[in-house]
């Protein structure tokens, strides 16, 4: 019986892979499910979502509208997407090759909106000005005179 049964297993010749195989095998895979992390250049949706905050920040009360007064919702809208479309046009189209995952871009492209935003609200309060409103955009403060005498502990 014992030779019956030695006749009916069938013989593996085929070598098995080496765990060295088997590692290098699972590494390539793991590569592969990897997935690429960019931020830049940003979907639609978060260039919506910063319009949309643009919006807000320009009508709603804060320490901007404090300064440089607030502006009509539907002129808001006009200029944010504007602001947005110009900072966007502003900085270089895509990461550079050193591994940039676009961060330096973003911080840009966020500079490019603070300083356009603080722009149109400063212009407007330059306008506001030469309309009769009583601010002094002369001095260079945005438009708050301090009173003689006054002054500020640093």
């Amino acid at each position: 019986m014992t030779d019956q049964t030695e006749e009916q297993t069938p013989q593996v010749t085929a070598t098995e892979p080496s765990p060295d195989h088997n590692l290098d095998e699972t590494t390539t895979k793991m590569q592969n499910l990897t997935t690429s992390f960019s931020i830049w250049p940003p979907s639609q949706r978060t260039r919506d979502a910063v319009i949309k905050r643009l919006i807000e920040t320009l009508t709603d009360k804060s320490v901007l509208s404090d300064r440089y007064g607030t502006v009509p919702a539907d002129e808001a809208a006009g200029f944010a997407r504007s602001i947005e479309n110009e900072a966007f046009n502003a900085v270089p189209a895509s990461p550079g090759t050193d591994g940039d995952d676009g961060v330096a871009i973003l911080q840009s492209y966020s500079k490019e909106i603070s300083k356009r935003m603080l722009d149109f609200v400063k212009s407007r309060s330059v306008e506001s000005v030469n309309d009769g409103a009583p601010v002094d955009a002369a001095s260079g403060d945005g438009g708050v005179k301090e009173e003689e005498g006054s002054t500020v502990e640093a």
